[in-house]
């Protein structure tokens, strides 16, 4: 179990699907999204940050489709009220 680090200080167990969700409401198809999110465990070590696995996978929905990418931010920015 990979604990990570929350932008409040918080700690929280890792839980991959939080991705897929997050990608597909980007417009990432649901493979496309387990693969992304499957990439992340993969590379995740104890104590990685929020902010880490946010740049990871932006990045990756950017190689994807760039669009994918705007998508989240806006998301990130008109409902979480925070800026990517």
């Amino acid at each position: 179990m990979i604990m990570l680090k929350k932008r409040d200080g918080r700690k929280e167990l890792f839980v991959p699907e939080k991705i897929v969700v997050s990608a597909i409401k980007s417009g990432a198809p649901p493979d496309v999204a387990r693969t992304i999110a499957q990439d992340i465990e993969k590379m995740a070590k104890e104590g990685i940050t929020t902010e880490e696995i946010k740049i990871k996978v932006l990045s990756m929905l950017k190689s994807k489709n760039p669009e994918w990418e705007r998508n989240w931010q806006v998301y990130d920015t008109a409902v979480k009220k925070r800026s990517s």
